[in-house]
């Protein structure tokens, strides 16, 4: 199984989450762990992972935060499955909510800078429903200081397009306890590939 981690806004291949994830990979031999780094405008990090996913066998996604968007999208686009970690729900305002309009164009690195026009592709991506609902398995925690859990909740847990939710209470945006639950994940993606 070859899975590609989504980092969130502002992260990198070197998150916590996604060396927590390549180090429980490594004890086995059936996981490929892949951890790009997605620190560019929105349509580029879809068609760069969707490259990915073209080139391999068995893909599955984590994604957390702005990663659990983009994957939401990816699942639609390819039918991979997906686990999503408290993911953003519309990126577009909580930029702008964060920055403001007189701080974006903001530099979020040296080869990109987040403008309007990319806050504009993100709401452009969002879908009005889950497409394969099945195939996600969306984990919240009720103390994320960043987004509210509660539209995550409503959006993956409507009635035609539900995806298994897994809330529990406190916790923050990072997800603690992350490394107790890559196990779940990962079977929770297996059996969806079988």
């Amino acid at each position: 199984m070859n899975i590609i981690y989504l980092h969130g806004f502002q992260s990198s291949a070197l998150s916590i989450k996604g060396q927590q994830i390549k180090a429980f990979c490594q004890q086995h031999t059936d996981f490929q762990v892949y951890l790009p780094d997605l620190n560019m405008p929105p349509q580029q990090v879809l068609t760069h992972v969707s490259d990915m996913i073209a080139g391999l066998d068995q893909v599955v996604l984590i994604g957390s935060s702005l990663g659990g968007f983009y994957a939401t999208q990816l699942v639609a686009k390819h039918g991979v499955p997906a686990v999503l970690i408290n993911p953003a729900m519309r990126p577009w305002q909580l930029f702008h909510d964060l920055f403001g309009s007189e701080h974006i164009p903001y530099v979020v690195n040296a080869e990109w800078t987040l403008d309007h026009t990319h806050l504009d592709q993100l709401q452009q991506m969002a879908l009005p429903f889950v497409h394969d609902a099945d195939k996600i398995l969306v984990l919240l925690q009720q103390g994320d200081e960043v987004l509210d859990y509660r539209e995550a909740q409503r959006y993956y847990s409507n009635a035609s397009h539900q995806s298994m939710i897994i809330t529990e209470t406190n916790g923050k945006h990072a997800m603690d306890n992350f490394a107790d639950k890559i196990p779940m994940a990962l079977q929770f993606l297996s059996d969806c590939i079988k």
